[in-house]
């Protein structure tokens, strides 16, 4: 029977998309975030490739870096550990386990040079047993861009840029590209303290997916969806 144009262009997306370094859906996943797993390629977190967040400021990357845990935390659940690069540390690693992730299985590593963070990384990437790889850079160009994806595509390794304090957002060989703001916490109950995590996660780009922006909150281990109806309901109970 001969197939339909649908059926041949399906096939065509499944033989493309692994020579661009996007993972096929396995059994289950390796990362949900929900509703979000529209916006990807077949509906799922793009693994084996890099992913950028840009921010701008301190609070911003410190939300930007609360994301990125919860991302952390699914892809180390199977073992292997994180390598975190940078030239100016302000990650305090205890704060990861609030997204399940311990601190003595991220590697850090502090250079003077964002040159050599770039190498750094892209070294790193080529090691297969590695859950994920991050590099804290200001700017990156295509071509170097281009190699980290051609690293994680052989290694399998997943790997995210942190940009601070962007002044370029030239085009790079990243498959998706995000970025994170903070949002107020809501209390529960009424109660002392600090709100779940909560974020605006705009994905600005990602291969063959669909971008978007959505609000966003980490509770009970896992990324959580919430609408902008929710957030003003809860928001007003707490002034009120």
């Amino acid at each position: 029977m001969p197939l339909s144009k649908q059926d041949i262009l399906l096939q065509l997306q499944r033989d493309i998309l692994p020579l661009q370094g996007i993972k096929l859906p396995a059994a289950t996943g390796e990362i949900s975030l929900g509703p979000l797993d529209a916006a990807f390629p077949n509906a799922t977190f793009p693994t084996a490739a890099i992913h950028e967040c840009i921010s701008q400021g301190a609070e911003h990357a410190a939300a930007a870096t609360g994301f990125l845990g919860g991302l952390l935390s699914a892809l180390m659940r199977k073992g292997g550990a994180c390598v975190w690069i940078g030239t100016a540390r302000t990650l305090f690693p205890p704060a990861l386990k609030a997204f399940g992730v311990e601190p003595d299985r991220i590697i850090f590593i502090d250079l003077k040079r964002e040159k050599d963070v770039l190498w750094a990384m892209e070294e790193a990437l080529k090691c297969e047993g590695l859950a994920a790889v991050v590099g804290e850079v200001q700017e990156i160009g295509f071509t170097a861009s281009r190699r980290l994806q051609l690293a994680v595509e052989r290694s399998r390794v997943t790997g995210f840029i942190l940009r601070r304090q962007t002044h370029n957002l030239s085009t790079v060989a990243c498959v998706a590209r995000w970025k994170v703001t903070p949002l107020h916490t809501i209390l529960e109950d009424d109660l002392p303290g600090v709100g779940f995590p909560r974020w605006q996660v705009e994905l600005l780009k990602i291969r063959n997916g669909k971008p978007g922006s959505w609000q966003m909150e980490w509770s009970v281990d896992r990324f959580r969806v919430i609408s902008e109806a929710i957030v003003h309901e809860e928001e007003s109970r707490q002034t009120g």
